[in-house]
């Protein structure tokens, strides 16, 4: 057997495993996603999600936790095609040193984050960074994974951020463990605009 012929028989064997697995999957329903890890890109795959739901016409909605004092790409792009954003605005906790101004501000756009979760017209909610806002303990754990479980059968939800705690992971359809191997940031490149933010 030559090469050609040795990958059209893997290229086949695999095609008969995949067209299994999809006449398999009959289950319709919103999924959960959860991006956690160490890397870089946690935030712009959910961006990406958010994206191909609106090119597809459907509702989405985005809530940012920590990040948000500076203008971003992706907030410019999608506000202007009708993704309402609620936004913690308080930047990074390194930043503002202050974590019971920033318990209150997480709980503000938590308020906002609920009424998306509870809205049947709205496909897909991107919570960026909220796993912050749990292992910090900045929001009730419990309250939050409720409103999850509890949101409409058909809408998706992408969480985002380092470290999500077990529940996260236990409740989550799909997870994604973005790992660094390499950051251009330690080798004293700085935060470009149209990349990094």
């Amino acid at each position: 057997m030559n090469d050609v012929e040795r990958h059209l028989k893997r290229a086949k064997n695999k095609k008969i495993k995949v067209d299994k697995g999809v006449a398999k999957a009959k289950i319709e329903k919103g999924i959960m996603l959860v991006i956690t890890g160490n890397g870089k890109g946690k935030s712009t795959a959910g961006f990406g999600n958010v994206t191909r739901c609106v090119g597809h016409g459907y509702k989405a909605a985005v809530v940012q936790f920590i990040k948000g004092k500076w203008a971003s790409g992706e907030r410019a792009l999608l506000e202007k095609n009708g993704v309402p954003f609620a936004v913690m605005g308080t930047g990074f906790t390194w930043e503002t040193q202050n974590p019971e101004a920033d318990k209150i501000a997480a709980n503000k756009v938590w308020q906002e984050a609920k009424k998306f979760l509870a809205d049947p017209d709205i496909h897909l909610v991107l919570l960026d960074e909220l796993t912050y806002m749990l292992s910090y303990e900045y929001l009730p754990k419990d309250e939050v994974l409720s409103a999850l479980a509890n949101r409409p059968k058909e809408q998706s939800v992408v969480i985002t951020g380092r470290r999500a705690i077990d529940e996260l992971i236990t409740m989550a359809d799909t997870v994604s463990d973005i790992q660094d191997t390499k950051h251009a940031f330690r080798a004293g490149i700085k935060a470009r605009q149209g990349i990094d933010w």
